[in-house]
């Protein structure tokens, strides 16, 4: 499965992606934003864990399950652009920003922006084809719904 999926992103010209290769793409997805700092904490995983089982209707088990295997694929994808690209096709503009707020999501996990989230995060956002200011509106909202 692993091998598949893998295949299919690093292809140059690839087939629109199954919905759970997408899943596992946008899991995936936050789980290299989450790392991109080099420190990769409980919060951030309780984060990805209660994004994917919202965005999915997955029990917390399930998400967990899909973590772990996109921390797999994580580490094998050869870069950024292969997962926003299986993202960018597969989802509509509406959902796409939902993804850039799970994205501020992770990144506000641990209580700050850390500057190689934020740059990842400058690079991620044009790549699934949302402009700055709806990223900057996703993150505000992250934002307002965190406690003070």
């Amino acid at each position: 499965m692993f091998a598949d999926l893998i295949r299919r992103l690093t292809d140059p010209a690839p087939d629109p992606m199954p919905e759970t290769d997408a899943r596992l793409a946008l899991a995936a997805l936050l789980v290299r934003l989450a790392r991109a700092d080099d420190v990769y904490e409980s919060a951030e995983k309780d984060r990805i864990d209660r994004s994917l089982a919202t965005r999915y209707g997955l029990s917390q088990s399930e998400a967990r399950a899909l973590r772990s295997e996109a921390e797999l694929v994580e580490t094998e994808a050869p870069d950024t652009v292969r997962f926003t690209r299986a993202i960018k096709d597969g989802v509509p503009y509406d959902d796409r920003i939902g993804v850039i707020e799970a994205l501020w999501d992770v990144v506000l996990a641990d209580g700050h922006r850390d500057e190689e989230e934020d740059s990842l995060m400058r690079m991620i956002a044009p790549m699934l084809g949302v402009n700055d200011r709806d990223s900057n509106m996703a993150r505000r909202r992250v934002e307002d719904r965190r406690p003070a």
